[in-house]
């Protein structure tokens, strides 16, 4: 599996504050990878050093093998579109198009067009007088248009109404459909990352908590509720994620790749949401422990 993303130990530091400390991961390629974590996790930070936007502090960071900001040639294989959908208030859709074309080596000016077309965006039309959802398809049709290999997205709807968020996102799909290219998407939303990514990472404290196949994960991990258990008391297989307790009943979310024989427990499915909110309320694994990482 070709790994597009890589960090070992990454770390960044502003002033006397890490933003990022200690990150390991790999991002495999071929997938629409969501990336969640509460505030201030690192989200961002790492977003940014993989676009070559930032250098590290600590540690090492490899993006499609090379170093992110390795060269004009290695920058042309990544797309970048930030929180803010950042556009130009005083330049046009056109201009904004023909300074991609200048930018960027790889640049497809008949997606841009095609895009822009569709969208019903005039091309005489500053940015600075588009609504946001509009500013927000302006900044994705500029990164599709690069035709990157890796695209990075972080938190590009987080400001936009839930029917621009959808139109963003299936334009989002149906380019990477398309063109079959790689994605980070980094949102809050969880409902956003059920509707578009296949993989899953969370993030808490810098460190990657959960890792893995969407489907895999969601097929691994349980709720069990039943009479109050110490949780000492589970089977070895069974993986503690998250716990609470009432003075009668215990309730787990728990990994486990064994069947579960206890006819205690009602056991029951989990949401996308279940899953990753269990896994940022839970307790963070001891340091040096090995990452969940699911893969079949």
């Amino acid at each position: 599996m070709t790994t597009v993303l890589r960090a070992r130990g990454l770390g960044r530091k502003y002033g006397r504050r890490w933003a990022l400390r200690d990150c390991t991961l790999d991002i495999p390629g071929g997938h629409v990878v969501g990336l969640v974590g509460p505030n201030g996790a690192g989200k961002t930070t790492l977003l940014k050093l993989a676009g070559g936007q930032l250098p590290p502090t600590a540690g090492d960071i490899t993006v499609l093998g090379g170093r992110p900001a390795g060269g004009a040639a290695q920058l042309a294989r990544i797309g970048f579109v930030a929180q803010d959908t950042p556009v130009y208030a005083g330049l046009s859709v056109a201009d904004h198009l023909r300074l991609g074309a200048g930018l960027n080596p790889r640049w497809d000016a008949a997606l841009a067009r095609e895009r822009v077309e569709r969208l019903g965006l005039d091309p005489a039309h500053r940015a600075g007088r588009l609504s946001g959802g509009q500013r927000a398809q302006l900044a994705l049709t500029l990164g599709l248009a690069k035709r990157p290999e890796l695209l990075i997205l972080d938190e590009p709807v987080a400001a936009l109404d839930p029917l621009a968020r959808r139109e963003f996102l299936q334009g989002l799909m149906e380019a990477v459909a398309e063109h079959e290219f790689s994605v980070v998407l980094s949102s809050h939303l969880v409902s956003d990352l059920e509707r578009t990514c296949d993989y899953l990472i969370v993030l808490v404290d810098s460190r990657v908590q959960l890792a893995g196949q969407v489907d895999d994960l969601l097929a691994t991990h349980h709720r069990l509720t039943g009479p109050r258990r110490d949780p000492d008391r589970l089977p070895a297989g069974q993986h503690v994620v998250s716990a609470s307790h009432t003075d009668r009943q215990s309730t787990f979310v728990i990994r486990t790749e064994d069947p579960i024989h206890d006819p205690a427990w009602t056991v029951s499915r989990l949401t996308l949401e279940d899953l990753v909110l269990a896994y940022m309320e839970g307790p963070a694994p001891a340091k040096g422990r090995p990452v969940l990482e699911v893969r079949r």
